[in-house]
Order: structure tokens, then C-alpha cells, then sequence
């Protein structure tokens, strides 16, 4: 019985060896296919990227630079007095107009009065004194024509007649003085024009050459504008210049150079320019805001781009072109920039499509799918 058990058991062992043998087989072939699927070669897929793109304008002249400012007289008076004092009068406004010989202001001359009154009392003792010795000379000449006097004693009389004419001098010369101070105490215009600016008040006690009053003189009208160091040749040279006004949006006027200051100030470190208008209306007032644009008439034609168009590959700036749906990286000649937009002196072409978006995407040569406007 137990042989009989074992030849019934070996039969089942070589079945489930070779069922075994089978099922590799079958793994390592499918393995194989797939293994021959993965190595087999694909065909290349070029990745189509959406940029956004525009078309170079036409070139421009080159953008000038604008410098606001504010229109000023030709000829400015800051008039103060020549005594210091105590204001107690004021005869005028800011804007009034006024002629030579008004009166803007006054300080009060009591004190000015009494030194003109002592002045004139010395005066008149100054004179008492002349007529006393006068008449001593007179007498004394004739005794020593007589000969009752000596020449020394005549001497001693013609010397005090001259002291006493110096004394009388003197004291009218001080009380022409005190007479000059007690008008200095009225502050007069000089010349006819417009009271641009005050800066004393009645009843401020002033010194003498404080300035009260500021008058723009009738005449010339002009624009004072600051300008950076920088750009101080380039304002010499300017071709053309045109003044425009804020308060004025349809007015434009010719300009010109008249002075620019030897020394920068102190503070914005920039120079004093002031700018001649030619031929201003008469709606043109003293203290409006005004712009001033720099033209260069004979700048070359340039064009300007986004800023966000240009690939700065080291120290050259470049943009790409678009050309049959294929992008190239181009160097260009670049100028100022501002506003999000740089000029370019050259490397491009009127015509020409620019990739304007995404420039650090890109790769040379790589197709693209454009979309954009015109610049």
C-alpha cells in the first residue's frame, strides 16, 4: 500500500513544477514586449508656446524732456525801507496795481520827527552863532585898518567867523539827514507795475532793508524753471522750446533761453533757467503754472517698445523677432527710457513683430503662436 501512495504523489509534484515553468515563461516574455514597447523611439513633439507680440510703429522724433515752472515778471522789485520802525500803514494788496511815486507803506516817524526837530534847532543856533561872529570880524577888520588892533588879534575873530560857518553846516547837513529818514519812513514804488508779494503786516516792527513788498514791473513776462546739471548743455542747444499752461490747456507759446544761472542752488542742486516767452497772450497772469518742452529739431528719427520687450543678454540688450511663426533673439541700439517704454536707435525695422511678453521663456529658433497690436 505504501508503494502505492507513492507513485500516486510524484506525478502531482512534476504537474505543479511544470505549471510553475509555464507561468515564468509567460512573465519574462510579457516582460520582454513591454521592456521592447518602452525602448522603441518617438517621434518629436515641438511644444507651440502663445506669446504676446506687436508690430513696430512707425519711428518718431525723439521724446523731449518738460519742465514745469511759473510764469514771473522780466523785472522784479523787493522793495524795503531804508529805516526800521514800527508799520502803521498799508495801502496796497497782493495784485494791486500800482505807479512809480505810490505809497505802499508806512512806519510810524515819531522818533524820526523829534531828530528832525533837534536837528533843526541846532541849525538855527548853528546860525546865531555864524551872525555873532560875523559881526565880530566885521568890527574887528575895521580897527585894525585903523591900526587899534594887531593882525594876530583880527586872526583869532576870522578864525572863529569860520568855525561858526562850519557849524552851520554841519547842522543843516544833519538835518537834510533827519529830513531824508523822515521820508524814508513812507516805503514809494519805483516803477509802475503789479504787487506780486508781502511779507510784513501792520503793526510788525521792521529794520531797515527788510524786504516788505515784492512789484513786477510792467513789461516782459518769462518762466523760471530748475534744471538738473545734467541737463544744462542739452538746454543750450535745444532747437525749439514751447511753454504750455495748466490753467490754459489751449495755449502754447514760443520760448527762448534768457539766463541760467552761473551757480547751482545749495539745496535742490540744480540751476536756475529763466525762459523769455515770445509774444504772450494777455491771458497769460503772473504765477500760473507752465510747462517747458525741449525739442531737439534735429534729433534722429527713433521708435519706442514696451520695456518688457527687451532680453538683456549680458551687456547687450535684445528682443525677439518673430518671422514665420519662428522667434530669433536680435540685438538692438537702445536710448532713453520711461513710462514702461525705451527707445531704439537701431536693430529694428518699421514692420517688424516683436515678442512684447514672456521674453525669458523663450528659446532660439522655437515656434510660436503670435497675438498682439500694433505699437
Amino acid at each position: 500500500m505504501k508503494q502505492l501512495n507513492f507513485l500516486t504523489t510524484k506525478p502531482n509534484k512534476k504537474l505543479y513544477y511544470g505549471l510553475i515553468a509555464a507561468g515564468l515563461g509567460l512573465c519574462v516574455a510579457g516582460g520582454s514586449l513591454v521592456w521592447a514597447k518602452q525602448t522603441e523611439p518617438k517621434a518629436a513633439v515641438q511644444d507651440v508656446v502663445m506669446v504676446r507680440t506687436a508690430v513696430v510703429g512707425a519711428a518718431g522724433t525723439a521724446q523731449g524732456y518738460t519742465y514745469s515752472g511759473e510764469v514771473r515778471g522780466r523785472f522784479e522789485s523787493q522793495l524795503a525801507f531804508q529805516v526800521g520802525g514800527k508799520i502803521i500803514k498799508r495801502n496796497v494788496e497782493l495784485g494791486s496795481t500800482v505807479n512809480a511815486g505810490d505809497v505802499l507803506m508806512q512806519i510810524d516817524a515819531k522818533d524820526i520827527e523829534q531828530t528832525v526837530n533837534s536837528s533843526s534847532a541846532q541849525v538855527y543856533s548853528a546860525e546865531s552863532q555864524l551872525k555873532l561872529a560875523q559881526s565880530n570880524l566885521n568890527r574887528y577888520r575895521q580897527l585894525l585898518e585903523t591900526g587899534a588892533i594887531s593882525r594876530a588879534q583880527y586872526d583869532q575873530y576870522a578864525s572863529s567867523y569860520e568855525v561858526a560857518l562850519a557849524g552851520v553846516r554841519q547842522a543843516s547837513a544833519q538835518y537834510a539827514q533827519g529830513s531824508n529818514q523822515l521820508d524814508y519812513s513812507l516805503l514809494r514804488a519805483d516803477k509802475p507795475g503789479v504787487v506780486a508779494g508781502i511779507t510784513a503786516e501792520r503793526g510788525q516792527v521792521v529794520n531797515a532793508g527788510q524786504v516788505v513788498v515784492t512789484v513786477v514791473q510792467d513789461g516782459e513776462r518769462e518762466v523760471e524753471i530748475s534744471v538738473p546739471e545734467n541737463r544744462i548743455e542739452e538746454l543750450r542747444k535745444a532747437g525749439q522750446i514751447k511753454v504750455s499752461f495748466w490753467a490754459l490747456p489751449n495755449v502754447a507759446v514760443d520760448g527762448k533761453v534768457r539766463e541760467i544761472a552761473p551757480m547751482a542752488d545749495q539745496t535742490t542742486r540744480t540751476f536756475k533757467v529763466r525762459i523769455s516767452l515770445l509774444n504772450p497772450p494777455p491771458e497769460i497772469k503772473l504765477g500760473m503754472t507752465a510747462a517747458v518742452t525741449l525739442a531737439d529739431t534735429g534729433a534722429q528719427p527713433v521708435m519706442s517698445i514696451p520695456l518688457a520687450a527687451v532680453y538683456q543678454d549680458g551687456d547687450t540688450p535684445k528682443v525677439w523677432v518673430v518671422r514665420d511663426d519662428l522667434v530669433t533673439l536680435r540685438p538692438i541700439q537702445t536710448g532713453s527710457f520711461g513710462n514702461g517704454a525705451i527707445q531704439v536707435a537701431g536693430g529694428l525695422k518699421t514692420g517688424e513683430r516683436i515678442v512684447v511678453a514672456g521674453v525669458h521663456k523663450l528659446k532660439e529658433g522655437q515656434k510660436v503662436k503670435t497675438g498682439g497690436d500694433s505699437l
